[in-house]
């Protein structure tokens, strides 16, 4: 550190370049007016801020009167003047969030998914019930929370998204680009799962449930409803109530039963294929359905954060109300309390099993989003001062209440089922599409109005997941508008999201396909999984130790009001690092290769997903040198030391997009926005 602080002295000429008015400034007047603008405690720096912002409109003022000799000072983006009352963003260019609430819920929505729903219940019962809150909670507190802030913040104070952030230390440029490959990954299968949701949710529009009766053209003879023979029913409560008696001493009689839902879900809905690799014709029903999704998020983006900000008012509240209903109203059936039960019950033993606190540690991570590139993106639409650290506690523990709020949902119902087939509830239970698709539907027919909430509980899961898919939609696209930069492409940015929109629903075709499902699958245990670990462990420790704990702290102060607490600075710089490389290792030893119900997946296939998981880390590291290239070429051959260092320790315009900062502030390890660099 200190040998580059003697390099950077030795070439007092590398030069600053001012990003919005282009003009350059000689080190060493720089280094002087921000040592005698320098705060000694956030309020000074905020007085100071708005003087140097008083300072600069005046400069502009004399400048076009004629005097054009003051370079040492930005101006003002937008031309404003403190104190004026003027309705517009802070951020001009790139727009902000029409109110702090919108950003609130869009992150709450984009947290919140479907793992929620069909991921943490199971986990659960699978680890302990009870006990299970106990590992997941504290690694919520220890990692969950520390990196939401981190990426929050991180986000905030650019005002860039997962690519332009990276102006902090260029050489990590390509953890930017990994992001966006992870999530180009997520939401071209994420969008399938939501246009199967749709589609369950239209076949919910009838009387009469499709998959509550083994009468059916594509029922097999080992199938075995839980409500009897279709041709015994009238649709009353009456006969209902009589044959569900028979179909449930049916269904105990028989050795293998096979439910309708199941085989409505394979023979039907997906009409599988017997391997991965026979793709066979396209499911056009759900091919429509794809479409239908692609063109509600593409309308819901149509104008940015300022669109989306309206929508989540009712995408991001109205799944509680619908989780509400469902769970009032599987609190009241027979045999819901086993279910509950179950679900809750404690086995303390299992805390000493390391698998249980890995499994809670990749669910708080996965569950929230981190190393994504949504939440860095998601904030930087914030206005520079907003309280980031408030908004990161209140989301954190939205999410995680949410998963343990939908686990009393899920299990009511399966509890009230396994009363009826007089099975355990481990015989019911199941986990990710298997719950989705095929063991809740299957619950939900024996209800009295099944249709009703078969519609709800569908319509509940496409919010959930068009909450995510709006952010990881809106992440590619502020990368690429953020990358640009230019004027066409911000104004045209609605070309941008309707660019990536088609290319999206392209790449999900292969999806809609008889293999779809297969490959649906490889691409959720693959595409997002030890490559997010690596992704987040690396930002960690460049905004740590490259760019420097003390700059990064003191750049939170500045965008705050008051430093962050002792807590988040120590798991920032130590204990969420350990616990991130704990789910390295625990997901690297816990590995066994995939399988779908019987089929075991062949190596090719395999060695496809390792491609996909790999691809986002070589994306990652294999940016490094050409981005250093460059940075070298564009100081210039004749000082060398000033590509280098930028290179390393990050480009001249690596500050706050507040127009009244003065941008005479460099970068990183000559102390980021209290400095001066190349």
């Amino acid at each position: 550190m200190l040998y580059l602080n003697r390099v950077f002295l030795r070439w007092p000429k590398c030069i600053h370049v001012c990003p919005q008015t282009h003009t350059q400034t000689d080190t060493a007047q720089v280094r002087e007016e921000v040592r005698r603008e320098e705060p000694s405690d956030a309020s000074r720096w905020r007085e100071g801020v708005m003087k140097g912002g008083r300072e600069g409109g005046r400069v502009r003022r004399e400048g076009e009167a004629g005097n054009q000799n003051d370079t040492t000072k930005c101006l003002w983006a937008n031309g404003a003047v403190p104190g004026e009352s003027v309705k517009k963003d802070e951020n001009s260019r790139r727009g902000n969030w029409g109110n702090q609430i919108e950003f609130v819920l869009t992150s709450v929505g984009y947290a919140v998914g479907l793992g929620n729903v069909w991921r943490f219940p199971y986990l659960c019962y699978r680890n302990g019930g009870g006990a299970f809150m106990l590992p997941y909670f504290i690694m919520l507190v220890f990692c969950g929370i520390p990196l939401f802030f981190l990426e929050l913040s991180f986000g905030q104070f650019a005002s860039l998204g997962c690519l332009g952030v990276w102006k902090i230390s260029p050489m990590f440029k390509g953890v930017g680009y990994g992001m966006m490959v992870v999530s180009t990954y997520i939401g071209i299968y994420y969008n399938v799962v939501i246009c199967i949701a749709f589609y369950y949710f239209f076949m919910s529009m009838t009387s009469l449930l499709p998959w509550t009766y083994c009468n059916n053209p594509w029922n097999t003879p080992d199938c075995s409803g839980v409500v009897g023979s279709g041709s015994q029913l009238n649709g009353s409560l009456a006969n209902v109530t009589s044959s569900l008696v028979a179909g449930v001493s049916e269904a105990v009689n028989r050795s293998k039963r096979t439910s309708p839902s199941e085989e409505y879900w394979k023979h039907y809905v997906l009409n599988i294929s017997d391997d991965i690799g026979n793709f066979g014709e396209v499911r056009l029903p759900i091919l429509g359905c794809l479409a239908i999704s692609w063109v509600v998020v593409f309308l819901c983006l149509i104008r940015g954060v300022k669109s989306s900000g309206k929508v989540v008012y009712f995408t991001a509240t109205f799944p509680y109300v619908v989780l509400t209903i469902l769970f009032i109203r599987g609190i009241t059936l027979d045999g819901a309390i086993n279910g509950i039960k179950y679900y809750l019950t404690p086995q303390w033993q299992k805390v000493l099993d390391a698998k249980v606190w890995g499994d809670a540690a990749s669910q708080i991570f996965y569950s929230l989003g981190c190393a994504w590139g949504g939440l860095i993106t998601m904030a930087s639409y914030n206005k520079f001062h907003n309280n980031c650290f408030r908004d990161s506690i209140i989301i954190s523990i939205t999410n995680c209440a949410t998963s343990v709020y939908a686990g009393f949902v899920i299990f009511s119902i399966l509890g009230f089922m396994a009363h009826h087939l007089n099975v355990p509830v481990s015989e019911v239970a199941d986990h990710g599409p298997g719950l989705a698709f095929v063991a809740y539907p299957e619950a939900l027919t024996l209800l009295p109005i099944s249709p009703l909430w078969s519609l709800l509980f569908f319509f509940m899961l496409i919010l959930l997941g068009l909450g995510t898919q709006f952010c990881l939609l809106e992440t590619l696209v502020t990368a690429v508008v953020d990358e640009i930069g230019t004027d066409w492409i911000i104004r045209n940015k609605t070309v941008v999201t309707l660019s990536v929109a088609i290319v999206g629903f392209l790449l999900g075709v292969p999806l809609t396909t008889r293999a779809g499902i297969y490959w649906l699958l490889l691409m959720d245990n693959y595409a997002a999984s030890f490559s997010l670990v690596i992704i987040s462990c690396i930002m960690c420790i460049c905004v740590m130790y490259v760019y420097g704990h003390t700059n990064y702290f003191k750049d939170v102060e500045m965008m705050l009001g008051f430093p962050p607490p002792l807590f988040f600075k120590v798991c920032w710089r130590f204990i969420s690092p350990l616990i991130i490389s704990f789910i390295l290792i625990f997901t690297v030893i816990q590995y066994k290769p995939i399988t779908y119900n019987d089929y075991v997946y062949p190596g090719w296939s395999l060695g496809i997903g390792f491609c996909m998981a790999l691809s986002s880390v070589i994306w990652g590291r294999g940016c490094l040198p050409v981005d250093g290239v460059v940075l070298w070429g564009r100081a210039g051959l004749r000082w060398p030391w000033c590509g280098l260092l930028c290179c390393v320790a990050g480009e001249c315009d690596w500050c706050p997009s507040m127009p009244w900062v003065p941008c005479s502030v460099g970068p990183t390890w000559f102390g980021g926005c209290h400095g001066v660099g190349c």
